[in-house]
């Protein structure tokens, strides 16, 4: 438990360093991203050269000097935010006189358990100390040599600044560190997982300290009776191919029975990024011979509540709204889920009705990204429904205390 023992104790110490501070290790961080960019992409070229470029976590995995400048960018925009510690989210007084706040505070100790996506490392690394929290962070053994040397390089500009440098600290690659950071009771606040389903199912069923969930992201999108072709075309190949190996990827397209006609037209664009399709019976009746043959495939069961992190997707023919909401409801990991449409009232009860963290009308689900929603870098997406909901970005890994100020007030 020493790396646990030593992360609390940085806890402490992080409380009392003020925002500025913080800001400042921030940029700091930020310049020092582009300046060590040789280091850093020498050290991912390592993981990379372990992994086979066929391999859907391989996109993930790959750091490049465009990927590292964003991230620089990321990180100086965490700097500009608002400190989401101290404040007073309610605040009022008792008839016996009692003064009671509201007030928002860190967890204290996050631990983040992540595969082969070693910029979580400097976005959770971010977020944390601006929000207050150190980081424990166990990456998977894919990009162990790319988060040590991340990891490396904020701990010398902690250290200039000096912060403890335990306030970021990177567990062994191995699932023995998993399994003490799930057991570390008393040392981790809270464990955030970050990858498969399969990993996630894991720490659900074997933490004992507390858990948020950041689901898996298995994505739907419904073009409606009432959808428009050219908003159609565009927003299912932009939520499929813009990046395919994320959790807000499209996995399946629905399409009304009465729309089968502009199935060929809506699946145009995804051909020539040569994304393989499963689809349904009637959907395959329409596509054969418009879309390339060697990328149609007819679907299983097993195609469909799939997240493929690959170029590939599914297509589920209904004939009603209601059939549609049906599919959602059995598939869906509650992470984002699309409608498109022309009519109001579809879309209003496409938003009520859809239970998930993020809900779309007429715009992809590849904006489900705590930087596209104006949060800064994210932590995750969590699909669960206690405390945090979707994008996770600074005030969603604070928690609150209340404080009472007496005046010699007894209770009867």
């Amino acid at each position: 438990m020493t790396l646990f023992q030593q992360a609390q104790d940085a806890s402490v110490a992080l409380a009392q360093i003020d925002n500025d501070s913080i800001n400042k290790v921030l940029n700091n961080i930020a310049d020092a991203i582009p300046a060590h960019a040789d280091e850093i992409l020498a050290a991912n070229a390592k993981d990379l050269a372990q992994m086979s470029k066929d391999n859907p976590l391989y996109d993930r995995l790959k750091l490049t000097t465009e990927r590292l400048e964003g991230i620089a960018s990321d990180t100086r925009h965490v700097a500009t935010l608002p400190s989401p510690i101290g404040k007073v989210l309610k605040h009022y007084t008792l008839p016996n006189g009692l003064d009671l706040s509201r007030i928002s505070v860190p967890f204290g100790v996050i631990g983040i358990i992540y595969e082969a996506r070693p910029n979580v490392t400097f976005d959770v690394a971010a977020l944390c100390l601006k929000s207050g929290n150190v980081c424990v962070l166990k990456g998977g053994k894919d990009a162990d040599n790319s988060n040590q040397a991340i990891v490396k390089l904020i701990k010398a500009i902690l250290q200039q600044n000096g912060i403890n440098p335990d306030a970021v600290t990177l567990l062994p690659a191995t699932h023995e560190a998993t399994t003490e950071m799930l057991h570390a009771n008393g040392y981790i606040d809270l464990v955030i997982p970050r990858g498969s389903s399969r990993l996630i199912q894991y720490v659900r069923e074997n933490a004992t300290v507390p858990v948020i969930e950041t689901g898996a992201g298995i994505c739907h999108c419904y073009f409606d009776e009432y959808g428009d072709i050219e908003k159609g075309k565009a927003i299912v190949n932009n939520a499929k191919t813009r990046r395919v190996s994320v959790c807000n990827a499209l996995d399946c397209l629905i399409i009304n029975a009465s729309r089968l006609p502009d199935l060929p037209a809506l699946c145009a664009p995804l051909a020539d990024s040569n994304v393989t399709i499963y689809a349904d019976e009637p959907a395959y009746a329409l596509l054969e011979g418009n879309y390339p043959s060697a990328l149609l495939c007819q679907a299983t069961d097993e195609n469909f509540g799939t997240e493929f992190l690959d170029y590939k997707m599914a297509i589920k023919t209904v004939t009603s709204f209601t059939e549609a909401l049906a599919h959602i409801r059995r598939y869906s990991s509650r992470h984002s889920e699309s409608i498109v449409t022309e009519d109001a009232e579809r879309a209003e009860q496409f938003i009520r009705q859809v239970d998930a963290a993020c809900v779309y009308t007429n715009a992809p689900t590849s904006f489900t990204d705590g930087a596209q929603f104006g949060l800064g870098a994210e932590i995750g997406i969590s699909t669960q429904k206690l405390h945090a909901r979707g994008p996770m970005a600074l005030e969603e890994i604070t928690t609150y205390k209340w404080v009472i100020r007496g005046n010699g007030q007894i209770r009867k």
